[in-house]
């Protein structure tokens, strides 16, 4: 027997063939179903029930689905964990389907394909977070890299050897990479390193020729100069990007920003290992708090938040740039007034770049549009504020951008209600009095019942019955009702000719009127008619709000421009940030310098943080010494993040700073291995190495932290050794270099751009108390032991490491030979008769005299008495 395949599972899987490689979620009246492999990963990757639906080839056809008024959460859930979905929808009502046949499906097509870098629903993504979507291009020798958030609409190009690649990545952190098929190898451990998904494309998508007519198209122009001079390969990326937003959007192109060529050497270079280590955006573990973002961010508008981790992540080295962006933190901050009254505006802006990318791409409703008006509104108040002072020009300009949307504002103030629905098919948007049509609508939706009630009087008055009702069942609709007794009177001339007889009951008759007919389809067709004049006026809006999307993405740019500002001077003079001095020097002097994060964290506890100085002017090496724990690793980053900080225009987190412009940040402190790729820790310790050795400059800034640590001493020793010497003799840049090894700290009296610096502690009865003081000399021990012994280990073995060491240090002193035939005598902690299992422990002097006080039996005076007794115990005159 032939099986037969369902009309409705043969569309099923005619729109499957074309998406083999996503989840295919296919739209039944209230649900997203998915069949077959797609339903038994989706109930497996979404914790729900999987069922079945009848057969297929002999087999039960797997089945499960999600609601689709809650479909975003699933969508959410399957994008990260690495699924693709394509949603298909329902393209026409069933009832018309029903028209053609009993057989008939209803029309369905893919509307979208859903992707890591294509999401633009509020609900999957971060408000304070870019949504890249990057494309690799190559033409001939030369490679570029193309990025695009279409949440916003930011588009971006630059030209990037492969080297670079990995670095820039990083610094964006793409959800997707697009790259030309076949180049997989080539580009995966990269974009994986980056934490993006790789999306191989077809080799045409590339194409720079046909895809800079598409670029053309797109942003109606005859050439791309009017945006700048893109190479071959510049094109080729962004053609890529064009392409796939065309595959996945189904030609429903977002709303992109004009192309920004980006250049790599206005950017301060930060790796990947460095970008981890600073832990700029994101912790080593993954997550944004503790991060330096984290700590810094006082923004309050979603546009301000994506501002400040795009400048984060990529500090400028032009001195304009910078200075203009301090001139306006600046100005804030000496009006401290004018800043809260700025902060508490902004605290009522709405995303306005999403808002309108949400609309372009019709997933928008009535709720962004009123975002849109009220953001406007807002943004006059904002510009009426800013006019109370003085300006410096970035300010200025921002000021300037606040406001000439009043026609667009106007039209949105008298077309919307003030607290729009979520969804246009919800209908009530639109405020009374807009449209003639659709309040004559509404008044015979919400009126239905008054109308009939005053037809029914007219009706009485002309027949003269008073019992006559016009009445309502879902068999006759209206009807007019009467009793028996007045039939005759309404069947005879002349009401005959206005009443038409419909039918007869046991007590009742019934009748209807030309006019009563047509009211009634008036009411019952009100709602839909009104529904469709609000689709109608919503798409209007929708197409006037975006004619003006050059002017409302200045408007964007000017709100988080303001607020960035602002909340810089808000923190300044919060946490008593200073302004740098940034010039074109080689100087790095900062006083009393502190780490911003570990001092936000202290400061909850309230605790102080120890303040230090870095001087790398004059001797642009420093060689730090010091105990673990004493502080070495947060003294490093702070200087580091200081001048990160300086260069994305901020106050800085010292009593003062002067930096010379830093080209690159390095960083190595703190290592893990790389199992994956069959490097231990002391591997990746040396490629790091490796990596800064090989490319830093002299005006790049190095902070290396324990070099040859994972390998035998004098191994270990050695390679140190020569890093320094090469940073000072080639690299001729300024580093901080932390080490244990004190044999390099000779170094400085052969090498004049070397200083020694060491983190103070102290010892007391036995402890090591960290001072977090970094001062000029160097360290005379690493107070190994005493460190572990706060770190717990067992007395036991703390006493023992005491006994190795004084051997070890005895027969340093006396040499090679004398040091190992020490050694060799050192008995065995094996050969030492173990401690009983519940060995006295001896007791201090005072602990014992301590023991035998009931505190409850102290008068005033027995314990004063007690307390300089101690004293003198301690003091070690007592008997």
């Amino acid at each position: 027997m032939t099986e037969t395949v369902t009309p409705m599972m043969a569309q099923y899987l005619d729109l499957k063939q074309g998406y083999p490689d996503a989840i295919l979620f296919y739209r039944m009246g209230d649900f997203y179903e998915m069949f077959f492999d797609d339903a038994v990963a989706a109930a497996a990757a979404l914790d729900i029930a999987l069922t079945k639906r009848g057969k297929h080839l002999g087999n039960d056809i797997a089945m499960c689905g999600v609601p689709v008024h809650s479909a975003e959460g699933y969508l959410l859930t399957l994008i990260r964990k690495g699924f693709r979905v394509a949603v298909c929808e329902q393209m026409e009502d069933p009832a018309e389907a029903k028209k053609r046949g009993s057989k008939s499906v209803v029309h369905r097509d893919v509307v979208r394909l859903v992707t890591p870098g294509t999401l633009t629903e509020d609900t999957l993504l971060d408000a304070r977070r870019h949504n890249f979507l990057a494309a690799i291009a190559q033409v001939r020798d030369i490679t570029a890299l193309a990025w695009v958030d279409i949440s916003t609409g930011a588009l971006r190009v630059m030209e990037c050897p492969v080297l670079n690649l990995g670095p820039e990545l990083a610094r964006l952190s793409p959800k997707e990479v697009l790259i030309a098929d076949g180049t997989e190898p080539e580009f995966r451990d990269i974009v994986e390193d980056a934490g993006g998904s790789l999306t191989p494309l077809g080799r045409s998508a590339f194409d720079s020729t046909q895809g800079e007519k598409r670029l053309c198209d797109i942003f109606a122009v005859g050439s791309l100069d009017a945006f700048g001079s893109f190479s071959r390969a510049e094109v080729a990326a962004l053609a890529g990007l064009a392409a796939y937003l065309e595959i996945t959007q189904k030609g429903n192109l977002p709303l992109l920003r004009p192309p920004v060529q980006e250049q790599r050497a206005a950017i301060m270079q930060i790796d990947a290992a460095t970008r981890r280590s600073l832990e700029l955006t994101q912790t080593m573990a993954g997550g944004r708090a503790g991060s330096l973002l984290d700590a810094i961010d006082r923004t309050v508008t979603a546009a301000g938040a994506r501002l400040l981790d795009r400048r984060l992540s990529a500090p400028s080295r032009r001195m304009g740039v910078i200075t203009a962006r301090q001139d306006a933190v600046a100005a804030l901050c000496d009006n401290s007034a004018m800043t809260a009254d700025l902060r508490e505006q902004l605290r009522s802006v709405h995303d306005l770049d999403r808002a309108l990318s949400r609309l372009a791409l019709e997933r928008g409703g009535p709720r962004d549009m009123a975002a849109i008006r009220n953001t406007i509104g807002q943004a006059a108040i904002l510009h009426q504020t800013l006019s109370k002072a003085e300006l410096p020009d970035l300010l200025a300009t921002a000021q300037r951008d606040l406001i000439g949307q009043d026609e667009l504002l106007a039209l949105l103030d008298a077309a919307l209600v003030a607290e729009p629905p979520l969804l246009a098919r919800d209908g009530g948007f639109i405020a009374p009095g807009y449209d003639e049509a659709l309040d004559a609508a509404r008044q015979l939706r919400d009126e239905g019942r008054s109308v009939i009630a005053q037809m029914q009087a007219e009706f009485i008055k002309h027949t003269g019955i008073n019992a006559l009702k016009i009445k309502h069942n879902n068999v006759l609709g209206y009807f007019i009702e009467t009793t028996a007794a007045h039939a005759d009177r309404m069947l005879a001339p002349p009401l005959s000719d206005t009443f038409i007889h419909r039918q007869t009951t046991a007590n009742q008759v019934r009748f209807t009127t030309v006019e009563l007919n047509e009211i009634e389809s008036r009411i019952l067709n009100a709602g839909g008619e009104a529904l469709d004049i609000e689709k109608r006026l919503y798409s209007n809006l929708s197409a006037q709000i975006l004619s003006h999307q050059a002017a409302l993405g200045q408007l964007a740019r000017a709100i988080a421009e303001i607020d960035l500002a602002a909340s810089f001077a808000h923190m300044a003079r919060q946490d008593g940030w200073v302004r740098p001095v940034i010039d074109d020097s080689r100087a790095f002097h900062i006083i009393g310098g502190r780490h911003p994060v570990v001092e936000e964290a202290l400061r909850k506890s309230g605790t102080p943080f120890v303040a230090n100085d870095c001087e790398l002017t004059e001797t642009p090496i420093w060689l730090l010494t010091g105990p673990n724990m004493a502080g070495k690793s947060t003294y490093l980053r702070q200087n580091a993040l200081i001048a990160v900080l300086a260069q994305i225009g901020a106050f800085v987190p010292a009593a003062s700073a002067h930096i010379g412009i830093v080209s690159q940040i390095f960083s190595r402190v703190g290592a893990s291995d790389d199992l994956a790729r069959g490097r231990s820790t002391f591997m990746v310790e040396m490629v790091e190495t490796a990596a800064i050795l090989n490319q830093a400059d002299d005006r790049a800034l190095v902070i290396l932290d324990e070099i040859g640590r994972g390998t035998a001493t004098y191994d270990g020793l050695s390679i140190a050794w020569a890093t320094l010497e090469h940073l000072h003799d080639v690299n001729r840049c300024r580093a901080l270099f932390a080490t244990h090894y004190h044999e390099m700290s000779s170094l400085s009296a052969k090498l004049d751009g070397v200083d020694n610096a060491t983190v103070s502690v102290k010892e007391w009865d036995g402890d090591v108390i960290f001072l977090h003081e970094v001062k000029k000399g160097t360290a005379d021990r690493s107070y190994g032991v005493q460190v572990a012994r706060l770190a717990g280990l067992p007395p036991v073995v703390v006493a023992r490491a005491k006994v190795v060491l004084e051997a070890l240090e005895k027969g340093e002193r006396e040499g090679g030979t004398a040091r190992r035939a020490v050694i060799d005598d050192l008995p065995l902690f094996a050969a030492t008769p173990p401690a009983p299992a519940h060995a006295p422990v001896k007791q201090s002097m005072i602990e014992d005299r301590l023991r035998d006080i009931m505190p409850d039996d102290l008068t005033p005076k027995d314990a004063l008495a007690l307390v300089y007794e101690l004293r003198e115990l301690l003091s070690g005159t007592g008997k």
